[in-house]
């Protein structure tokens, strides 16, 4: 058969599927299982284009690219929300919590939350690269290509630039039009920062000028109100989005590249599952019931895995803190927002502290003293401030870390073939940990309305 019209009846094939699902929505099915429906069709369609057509051939590229256009479409929409979501989210919530005396508890509460797992998310990784037996890279049954050390050395340059003093002030705001056009790694970060300055200066307004902080606060909130239904309208499209994207992540990932670093993933993986029972743990601690918790926080969990994008998944995720889990509004835009640059316990955590593991024996390091996993967990939370949400962030933290010990960049240069296979774990434990650094900040500060996060039937998009 002709590989243009094959390509033609696998496109066809998928629009069937996405009609199928706008059908199931104009009959009111609800969000959830249109999201499961999505991830399922994805998976079994992903499977099937690799199986007959393989990952490489021209019939399999071309027909993935042009189902990517739902895909990329989403998360471009999505992404176009990022900045502006952060910007207003967080000036918006220093109009909305009633206690000024409260930011700095809230604050304190978030990035407590947030740079303590991502500190224990690093020892997790460590036990793991020894508990697998993966030190030294005896796992590796290959080598790095030349374009892999070229992009890890050009951006390992590129750090190696700056001091550490240097580093921390790149994460600071200079042009705020340019961060708000994402022109650095660090623009997420500015902008956060400069988000909450402007905040700082509402509260001093506030006193000197009860009034032109009233007109603030308004327009303020009419334009997070404007996004917050711009949010919504955009969440309706996520089964579409997932099957898509998941469709891609499963067609494009040859089965001999997994098997090959297989142990490796598996590491990983086991890693991240065990900073998840920590989260639970900490969700017991806190007398919060995880099925419950589980069951509200789930579509936004399988987003970000499917997107592999913890800035994309931002709009699910204030969504569903604010009208599932009962978060108040500020809280929930502080702690998602933080989250996109701070403390991220996959990308920023579990995954640079496994590659330095994997690594530091090749230099002589013996990763099993305490010296150097005290070392390790230490650099690691500090190196979490400022990873991008997006792809790439965990590779920019991996090389903070490598180049802060010293390490050479070998290792990383092979696991990047499978790195898309790892993110979405990682991306998915990312997004956790901010709704749990919200739920827990609103617990302790009396600002969670507990009968919403403890009832049933509540729809993403609908408030409680």
């Amino acid at each position: 058969m002709n590989s243009n019209l094959t390509t033609t009846l696998i496109v066809l094939v998928a629009a069937l599927i996405l009609l199928g699902i706008a059908l199931l929505q104009r009959r009111k099915v609800s969000f959830n299982k249109l999201v499961v429906l999505g991830l399922v069709a994805g998976l079994i369609f992903g499977v099937v284009t690799q199986a007959v057509w393989g990952t490489t051939s021209k019939v399999a590229v071309n027909a993935i690219d042009w189902i990517s256009i739902v895909g990329n479409g989403y998360l471009a929409l999505l992404q176009t929300l990022i900045i502006p979501l952060i910007l207003i989210s967080l000036i918006s919530a220093f109009t909305k919590l009633d206690a000024s005396k409260n930011f700095a508890k809230i604050t304190g509460n978030v990035l407590t939350v947030l740079l303590g797992t991502t500190a224990v998310a690093a020892f997790i990784g460590v036990l793991s690269v020894i508990t697998f037996h993966l030190q030294g890279a005896n796992f590796v049954n290959g080598k790095a290509t030349k374009d892999s050390l070229a992009f890890l050395q050009q951006h390992q340059d590129t750090l190696g630039q700056l001091s550490l003093p240097q580093k921390i002030v790149s994460f600071l705001p200079k042009n705020i039009f340019a961060d708000l056009a994402g022109t650095r790694a660090t623009s997420t970060i500015a902008v956060v920062i400069f988000s909450f300055l402007v905040g700082i200066a509402y509260l001093w307004l506030r006193r000197s000028e009860p009034g032109i902080a009233q007109s603030f606060a308004k327009g303020v909130n009419v334009l997070d109100a404007l996004l917050a239904k711009l949010v919504r309208l955009i969440i309706q499209l996520t089964p579409y989005g997932i099957f898509a994207l998941l469709t891609k992540t499963v067609a494009t990932n040859s089965a001999k590249t997994i098997a090959s670093l297989g142990i490796f993933i598996i590491a990983v993986y086991v890693a991240l599952a065990l900073v998840l029972v920590v989260h639970t743990l900490i969700l017991l601690a806190n007398k919060v019931n995880p099925i419950t918790y589980y069951k509200k926080v789930w579509p936004v969990l399988i987003f970000a895995f499917t997107s592999r994008s913890s800035a994309g998944s931002l709009p699910l995720n204030v969504d569903i803190q604010k009208n599932r889990l009962g978060i108040n509004q500020g809280i929930a835009d502080f702690a998602a927002s933080f989250g996109l640059s701070i403390g991220q316990n996959g990308c920023a955590g579990v995954y640079p502290a496994m590659v330095a593991a994997v690594t530091a024996p090749l230099a002589g390091v013996n990763i099993t003293s305490w010296q150097f996993i005290l070392t390790l967990v230490v650099i690691v939370t500090i190196s979490s401030f400022g990873v991008a949400g997006s792809g790439g962030g965990a590779t920019f933290s991996a090389l903070i870390v490598l180049g802060t010990l010293n390490l050479p960049l070998s290792v990383m240069a092979i696991v990047l073939a499978i790195d898309p296979i790892i993110d979405m774990g990682r991306t998915l434990v990312n997004v956790n940990d901010s709704i749990l650094a919200g739920l827990l900040t609103a617990k302790h500060n009396d600002l969670l309305d507990t009968d919403t996060l403890n009832s049933t039937g509540h729809q993403v998009g609908q408030r409680a």
